[in-house]
């Protein structure tokens, strides 16, 4: 898992029909200290995160496993809302 924040959200109007009940959520990557750690990248969001909060997530077939049964065509998924974090 990794941390990010929700930078932005995306809206789609022709998509795969796995995808219609789907949030799709822009997230940026961070390292433990809030920076930005890479590249910004788009996840599912199964958790209900809004803009500018902190989230975690995984990648790979992992990001479709909360959406069973549906078979969601995804790599990125967001996976729970992060309260808070301590980094010592």
């Amino acid at each position: 898992m990794q941390l990010a924040r929700v930078v932005g959200d995306v809206v789609i109007t022709r998509k795969d029909e796995n995808l219609a009940s789907l949030t799709l959520l822009v997230i940026q990557p961070i390292a433990a200290d809030g920076t930005n750690a890479g590249r910004t990248l788009v996840a599912a969001d199964a958790m209900g995160a809004g803009v500018g909060e902190t989230v975690f997530f995984v990648r790979g077939k992992e990001a479709s496993f909360p959406f069973y049964p549906q078979e969601a065509p995804v790599d990125a998924g967001i996976v729970g809302i992060v309260d808070h974090y301590d980094v010592e």
